[in-house]
């Protein structure tokens, strides 16, 4: 995510650290920066420093803005903010009943806010904002759409607006709908392209022209976009399951800011920050009235966040640390996370955006990346020896590792094929392809199938035959079962691989390989030369003097003959070609073995 050191600096009310300081303080305690860019904003001919952080998973709820970040450093740079907006109370109690909202999915829609204003202004929004915009890499459009993308990557809650107009009047009142989209559906997005909805998918619909205007949390619709003749808006402030947006942005492929911000999870409460926050901006920009808010919040109660308790010993015994019980308590107070304190024990009730917040482990990582993870005191591990003895081996290793060596010492060499089959009896929920659906019951059509392709490299692999294994699992009659498979000329067969008890780990051989080389996807050609040498003559000799004029085209070569006659010895060699940038043909690979034949002429040897 791109964060602004300049627009950080709005949240404090001293100057920040310059952007590597900011840099090393995020990851030493929050999060990895991916890069730190130096920008000039030619509008305002202001410059600034980029930072590109990595947002974790377990934050994305309440660190995908400007004000998270912000809150991360002032914590771990011990900053004071200026009074948090998501910290004052805010009030939607301005109701108005020509807007009405009807949730028919309050599973994937915890909460949906309609904003209504008349008579506002759409133009361009002032340098400022185009400024600041521009300066994470988005796009200015208008005032109100601007407005809405500011206060997403300002606060974290995603916003859209509609054309009020655009939207069917029934008895004076205008209906927003929350509901699955119909089978086959379409709505054209605001980016002209027509989609295609299916029935799990949660749209946003003109309840009296039942008709779709936006797909939920991922792209609004162009039939109610905003433009500069647009006078009267419905602005949208939600909240979405985001299972259900990400698996209808991934069925669309459409990621979205919005989208991927309801991904992570955000809380219900922050929706009314952040209509407040858009609806004052908006009023600002583009002037108008707000006429009030339709505010559709169901099971309300139940958004509270437990208080968790824990103590001093607790922490100290997980960290290993000697904290004491005022480190604990600046800690909490520096992340802004009310508590009660009562002798060594804390009650701590986390704030409404903190979601990862639930258990005593979670509030004692946050004290530890607050304290600093490099103030923590190591402490050695024992001993496995010592402390359990030596580790059992798995029966499934050890019985893999004795065939493995058994069947390599038999010449075989070991394959690895896919687990995903066209058949089979165990379907697989998230597919690899549409072609392979089903775990494997049997090892045997995808190792015939690597034999058929392997069977014509025995001259490139050197080998007489072509002889190859398999180790796998396979998933037949609700159990999985250990396999072993092998095929050559004479066929494909599998048996199952019995577990074995065994010795330690320490007795299981360690690899002997001691080069690794990658090969050409391209076709050899393999070429026979027999010779005439003196009596006397060594076989490397012949070679050396072979590879050296044909080069790196020249993959294997190897004897496969030698007799002697009339004080004569006869060698007769296979030479494999291959280019590992192209197929060779027919003429490059002749013109490699004249250059081969006219260099051992000059020795004095004779081309059979």
């Amino acid at each position: 995510m791109k964060i602004s050191r300049n627009w950080l600096g709005t949240f404090f009310d001293r100057s920040l650290p310059e952007a590597p300081a900011l840099a090393d303080a995020l990851t030493f305690h929050a999060f990895e920066i991916e890069s730190i860019e130096n920008v000039r904003l030619t509008k305002s001919n202001i410059e600034d420093q980029i930072l590109d952080v990595k947002v974790t998973p377990n934050r994305g709820h309440d660190c995908l803005s400007h004000r998270g970040i912000a809150k991360e450093l002032a914590a771990i740079l011990d900053l004071r903010m200026k009074p948090d907006a998501l910290r004052e109370a805010t009030s939607l109690d301005h109701a108005t009943d020509a807007v009405s909202v009807s949730i028919q999915r309050s599973d994937l829609c915890n909460r949906y806010i309609a904003g209504y204003m008349q008579g506002v202004k759409v133009g361009p929004s002032p340098d400022w904002l185009k400024s600041t915009l521009e300066s994470i890499g988005q796009r200015p459009i208008n005032n109100v759409v601007d407005a809405t993308n500011f206060i997403m990557f300002n606060l974290g809650q995603p916003l859209h607006a509609f054309d009020a107009s655009k939207l069917k009047i029934e008895n004076g009142k205008l209906n927003i709908v929350v509901r699955n989209a119909k089978e086959k559906e379409k709505m054209v997005g605001l980016d002209d392209n027509e989609y295609i909805l299916a029935k799990s998918m949660l749209i946003i619909a003109d309840g009296n022209a039942d008709a779709a205007i936006g797909i939920a949390g991922v792209k609004g619709g162009k039939p109610a976009g905003v433009s500069e003749a647009t006078k009267d808006i419905i602005i949208e402030s939600a909240n979405f399951d985001g299972a259900s947006v990400r698996k209808a942005a991934q069925a669309l492929k459409l990621r979205t800011d919005a989208s991927f911000r309801f991904e992570q999870g955000l809380s219900p409460e922050l929706a009314a920050y952040g209509m407040h926050a858009v609806a004052v901006l908006i009023q600002m920009l583009a002037g108008g009235e707000i006429v009030g808010f339709a505010d559709e919040y169901p099971f309300r109660t139940r958004r509270v966040l437990n208080p968790i308790s824990l103590t001093l010993a607790k922490i100290n015994a997980v960290l290993g640390t000697s904290l004491k019980d005022s480190d604990i308590a600046d800690a909490f107070t520096r992340l802004d996370l009310p508590f009660k304190q009562n002798g060594d024990s804390f009650t701590v009730t986390p704030p409404f955006e903190r979601l990862d917040l639930t258990i005593p482990e979670d509030l004692i990582e946050e004290v530890a990346r607050i304290v600093g993870y490099d103030k923590i005191p190591t402490t050695p591990l024992s001993s496995l020896d010592s402390a359990r003895g030596k580790p059992h081996v798995n029966p499934n290793f050890a019985a893999a590792e004795r065939v493995r060596e058994e069947m390599m010492g038999k010449g075989y060499s070991e394959v690895f094929t896919s687990v995903f089959a066209e058949k089979g009896e165990r379907v697989v929920a998230n597919k690899a392809d549409g072609t392979r659906p089903y775990l494997r019951s049997t090892l045997v059509p995808h190792l015939k199938d690597a034999y058929e392709k392997n069977k014509h490299n025995k001259d490139l692999l050197g080998l007489m035959d072509v002889r190859i294994f398999e180790i796998g699992t396979v998933w037949k009659g609700r159990t999985e079962i250990m396999m072993l498979g092998t095929a050559d000329k004479s066929g494909v067969k599998e048996i199952p691989l019995k577990p074995v008890e065994a010795d330690s780990y320490e007795d299981h051989p360690l690899s002997t390989t001691e080069r690794y080389q990658p090969f050409s996807k391209y076709p050899f050609i393999v070429r026979d030369i027999a010779l005439w040498t003196p009596q006397g003559t060594e076989p490397v000799e012949v070679l050396d003097a072979i590879r050296r004029e044909a080069g790196t085209l020249l993959v294997r070569s190897e004897k496969f003959d030698e007799f002697k006659k009339g004080g004569k010895t006869s060698f007769a060699f296979h030479l494999v070609l291959q280019s590992f940038e192209k197929t060779l043909t027919d003429a490059e690979a002749n013109a490699v073995m004249e250059k081969v034949n006219t260099a051992v002429k000059e020795k004095g040897w004779e081309v059979r």
